[in-house]
């Protein structure tokens, strides 16, 4: 006798709790006021992505019920918000500027790396082939716009200060 694996976990649709397509919605106490909140957790995180307010149910105490179209559209909201929060993070993190130095145009990136205990950045520049010109290690502050860009790409590349 063979055992069927599986390795999608287990759907749960109760009232409160509902667990599909890598995601919880779970319905909690409002912390803020007397009223209800749901909060989407995505598989395999600790902390939900998003908490917002939900619906009393027709007795005014009680939460209203999750129900398969509620929790779809919990789904896409939850999905869309970290989808923008990952692209503003990123948009951060990864600079770029294109400029013209020295008769030539050349981009400037700026690529921040977040460690927790000493962050850098990699300050890099690129001809219009997209051939590597310089590439040094800076502080995670340092600020790239178009006059820091154009004075490093025409001063040779120098190390910033």
């Amino acid at each position: 006798m063979t055992e069927r694996m599986t390795t999608e976990p287990d759907k749960i649709q109760e009232p409160r709790r509902w667990h599909a397509d890598g995601w919880t919605a779970q319905v909690i106490k409002n912390e803020d006021d007397d009223g209800w909140a749901v909060a989407m957790t995505k598989d395999g995180q600790s902390d939900p992505a998003l908490v917002g307010p939900w619906t009393m149910g027709r007795d005014k105490k009680n939460p209203k019920p999750l129900d398969g179209n509620a929790f779809s559209t919990l789904v896409k909201t939850a999905s869309e918000f970290v989808r923008r929060s990952e692209q503003q993070l990123h948009a951060s993190l990864h600079q770029s500027i294109t400029v013209t130095a020295r008769s030539a145009r050349v981009t400037v990136m700026l690529d921040i790396v977040p460690d927790e205990d000493n962050p850098y950045a990699v300050l890099s520049a690129k001809d219009e082939l997209d051939d590597l010109l310089a590439e040094q290690r800076v502080a995670a502050s340092f600020k790239l716009n178009r006059a820091s860009a154009v004075a490093w790409a025409e001063g040779g590349f120098p190390r910033p200060r």
